[in-house]
């Protein structure tokens, strides 16, 4: 069977890293972007079934790649992780991410909500 896959976007080289690496714990094959524009673009050819999402993005933001997200019907239904240290970027997208996870983020925090989003995704 294949693991489900994850988009990690963010443009932090370090963090991207960890936030792949407690991602993959949890059962996922990961790709990681850098950029806004670089999401969209793989968005558009590709249907994760989690992203973990950092609002505070270069050449696009990353209210407007959830925007996107639960506009296109092929992606409406992924599980949606927005990452960030501003509470009124969280606030600002509360109704269309799935889980807010303010940073710093905790490893362990990161691998569990990974798991439960498998869980609640789970393709038959």
């Amino acid at each position: 069977m294949d693991k489900p896959l994850a988009l990690i976007v963010e443009d932090e080289y370090d963090i991207s890293f960890i936030f792949a690496k407690a991602v993959e714990l949890a059962g996922y094959e990961t790709e990681v972007v850098h950029a806004g524009d670089t999401a969209m673009a793989w968005l558009s050819s590709a249907v994760p079934d989690l992203v973990v999402l950092d609002m505070n993005l270069p050449k696009v933001m990353g209210a407007d790649i959830l925007k996107y997200i639960r506009s296109e019907p092929q992606l409406s239904k992924v599980f949606v992780v927005v990452a960030t240290a501003y509470q009124h970027l969280a606030e600002s997208v509360h109704d269309q991410a799935d889980c807010i996870i303010n940073k710093p983020i905790g490893f362990t925090q990161l691998i569990d909500v990974a798991a439960d989003a498998m869980a609640r995704t789970a393709k038959y």
